[in-house]
């Protein structure tokens, strides 16, 4: 048997020749204050024509950003910005109309805010897989147990897809617009945090 036949991944380099694969350079990181005026045009630019509101503005942006940026996750496409979450922690239960402005530091609870996608990169499952390695990330953090968020109707069937569980009507309302608060156990996941290089 030949080393080629007993390896079939390996092919002569002389068979890759003219064909050169360029994949853009990805980058996922936690985000800073300097990322702000970026996170908001995508965010204005996602909801404003879906629901007319935007979850934060730029000086609440700013605000978590300095904050938690730890509780951040932008996705960088050739160093552009096209998809983030934006989270901090909270303290209670449930979540409240506080929690909307406040980060509770010792809290054990991830809010997330605010998940969105670059017009000209959506429907290419970004959303799904940013979502896959901010939970993946929130299980390295061992302070965090669970993480919440708040969303409409129509968005249900996306967050059940990524394991959240709904818990029910949100009592946070804005405007006329109503929200199911949904839950993702972090806590369970033990044996994946000793798994995981965490």
């Amino acid at each position: 048997m030949s080393v080629m036949s007993a390896v079939p991944f390996m092919r002569p380099l002389h068979m890759f020749q003219g064909r050169r694969h360029t994949l853009p350079a990805s980058e996922f990181r936690s985000l800073s204050p300097e990322d702000a005026i970026s996170v908001f045009e995508i965010e204005r630019e996602a909801f404003i024509s879906v629901s007319g509101e935007c979850p934060l503005h730029l000086d609440e942006v700013r605000h978590f950003l300095t904050l938690c940026p730890e509780l951040s996750l932008g996705w960088f496409e050739e160093g552009r910005l096209v998809a983030f979450i934006i989270g901090s922690l909270w303290d209670q239960e449930r979540l409240t109309t506080d929690a909307l402005t406040l980060h509770k530091p010792h809290g054990t609870t991830v809010h997330i805010h605010v998940l969105a996608v670059h017009r000209t990169f959506r429907q290419q499952g970004k959303g799904s897989i940013l979502m896959w390695r901010y939970l993946q990330y929130l299980r390295c953090l061992p302070y965090v147990r669970r993480a919440v968020l708040m969303c409409e109707d129509f968005l249900v069937p996306f967050y059940r897809k990524s394991g959240f569980k709904v818990r029910g009507p949100s009592e946070i309302t804005v405007g006329p617009l109503v929200f199911i608060e949904m839950l993702y156990p972090v806590r369970g996941h033990a044996f994946m945090r000793r798994n995981s290089g965490c």
